[in-house]
């Protein structure tokens, strides 16, 4: 896909202005290794990937503001030359030359010239924006530029006197997503939507957890995602009260819930996805009951999404629902404020309803401004995700031990109200029954053969 020059080059404009004079200088993530020689799959920094829509390791992003009468702002990169025998084992890269032209920059310079171009670059900049205390390698570089600098000081040369965290500056623009930005973040809801629907149909008493995030990849690669977005979380049964188990290395049980926390990451933006379902197609009684009561608590969470409204007004929206119905559980006794006031809740729910959503999967952004929450502006996108945990204990009737569930969509604010990107994944009961039991027989009939199949591994015990 390529990419968008005009909306990363007014992205980085709008940075320019902001900032008002000085230089930017932002670095990219650089590779990873995994064990020896092997690396992990490279994934860039999202701030300098939101600025510059530049995929490849050790590249730079420097961005000077007009300073002076006749001065012209200069968006600037520096990124690997082109090499005819690292391409034959590494594959393409750009260099500075074509990558000058295909992602609108004023120049691009090689990475190798960084240390020689950048002290001149800073001489007489009256501000250095860059991420502080992000990485000590690139702290040690950036100080000895500025040192640099400062040694000219007798021949009239001057070094920046004023240091501002580039990251705030860029967190307060990606907070609020453009349309390109939505686009791709629909796209992912989609694919995503569509791997949870895929193991909807295919899920049998007897599979392997591990079978079910294999499935989930197969369809997200299939559509186009780059990667997941975060670990998948596949957990039948008790598993679900572990609100970030990845084992996934368990049987799936006839009768139990299984809960997936599973998502694509496409062109760097993510969704996150979170149903629960049973693993043999019909909600119990019981799981039925605890599960309505988390979808009525999510749809009055997204009812509270609009501008306007607080970042915590979903969560106190859907925190109230979900009290109300551990007390019709037989989890709580009391009056529902007091219950809130006391978080005698919290045994059962205990981590918050939303964060915000982008190219992190917890993206940035701050959640109080001196204090208070933040209001909602169009083009905030958050997830919606409320879940009771029912573990064993003595206050728990045992008909509701180990039933975990979590619904989770994500959402976008817009003028009037929210919409919801996931909404193609199955939530209702009578959703969930129907798309499991499409087809049944066949998907039975595959059921049966792969329990046959052992595992690639023993899963461990129980």
């Amino acid at each position: 896909m390529l990419p968008d020059i005009a909306t990363h080059r007014a992205r980085r404009a709008r940075l320019l202005k902001t900032l008002g004079e000085g230089v930017l200088i932002l670095a990219t993530a650089p590779e990873a290794l995994r064990n020896r020689d092997a690396h992990y799959p490279y994934r860039f920094d999202s701030h300098f990937y939101y600025l510059t829509a530049f995929p490849e390791p050790e590249a730079v992003l420097v961005l000077i503001a007009a300073s002076g009468k006749n001065a012209r702002p200069k968006q600037i990169l520096f990124c690997r030359e082109k090499s005819e025998e690292r391409e034959i084992w590494d594959g393409h890269r750009f260099g500075p030359k074509a990558a000058k032209e295909a992602f609108g920059f004023d120049a691009a310079y090689p990475y190798s010239e960084i240390d020689k171009r950048l002290p001149k670059l800073l001489e007489n900049q009256p501000c250095l924006a860059y991420a502080f205390g992000a990485d000590p390698a690139w702290d040690a570089r950036i100080m000895g530029w500025i040192n640099a600098v400062r040694g000219k000081v007798r021949s009239g040369v001057a070094a920046p006197a004023t240091l501002t965290d580039a990251h705030a500056l860029i967190d307060a623009m990606r907070l609020i997503k453009d349309g390109h930005e939505i686009d791709l973040m629909q796209r992912a809801a989609d694919l995503s939507a569509a791997a949870h629907r895929s193991v909807l149909r295919l899920c049998n008493p007897g599979m392997g957890e591990w079978e079910i995030e294999a499935e989930l990849l197969r369809v997200f690669r299939a559509g186009g995602c780059q990667a997941p977005a975060y670990t998948s979380i596949v957990a039948g049964g008790k598993n679900a009260c572990v609100l970030h188990y990845v084992g996934n290395d368990q049987r799936l049980k006839n009768g139990d819930l299984l809960l997936i926390d599973a998502a694509g990451e496409y062109h760097g933006y993510a969704a996150d996805i979170t149903r629960t379902f049973p693993v043999n197609g019909r909600f119990s009684a019981v799981q039925k009951d605890v599960y309505e009561i988390v979808l009525a608590a999510q749809y009055a969470a997204i009812a509270a999404v609009r501008p306007g409204q607080n970042f915590n007004a979903p969560h106190e929206a859907a925190l109230r629902v979900l009290t109300q119905g551990m007390v019709d559980l037989k989890l709580l006794s009391g009056e529902v404020d007091g219950l809130i006031e006391s978080e005698a809740y919290k045994p059962f729910y205990m981590h918050k309803t939303s964060h915000w959503l982008g190219l992190d999967v917890h993206d940035v952004g701050d959640y109080k401004i001196k204090g208070a929450w933040r209001d909602l502006q169009p083009g905030m996108a958050l997830t919606v995700e409320p879940g009771l945990y029912l573990r064993p204990a003595d206050n728990v009737p045992e008909a509701l031990w180990n039933i975990g569930i979590r619904i989770e969509d994500d959402v976008v604010v817009t003028e009037d109200g929210c919409r919801v990107l996931t909404e193609a994944a199955p939530k209702t009961v009578a959703e969930i029954e129907e798309t499991m039991n499409l087809d049944s027989a066949v998907e039975r009939a595959r059921g049966a053969e792969r329990e046959a199949v052992p595992p690639i591994y023993a899963a461990r015990p129980a």
